[in-house]
């Protein structure tokens, strides 16, 4: 995919990205709700849907990459 870098190695990367933008998103729900930032319940809501699947993204991919299995790998 990357040429030289093993699948795996950037499963892993993207792993750790996705659990960036996690913590990203957990911090702008939490300037909604403490009210630092506009935005209503729905924005929350969607927001926490939004997180829940990068959390769980973030955390099958690195459960996967620590096996060393690639589901990256479209071959």
């Amino acid at each position: 995919m990357f040429g030289s870098i093993p699948d795996v190695n950037v499963q892993a990367l993207l792993a750790l990205a996705l659990f960036i933008v996690s913590l990203m998103i957990a911090r702008i729900i939490n300037n909604i709700t403490s009210k630092k930032w506009p935005g209503g319940t729905l924005w929350v809501f969607y927001l926490r849907v939004l997180l829940g699947f990068t959390l769980a993204a973030s955390a099958i991919m690195g459960f996967y990459a620590f096996a060393g299995i690639s589901i990256i790998n479209t071959r």
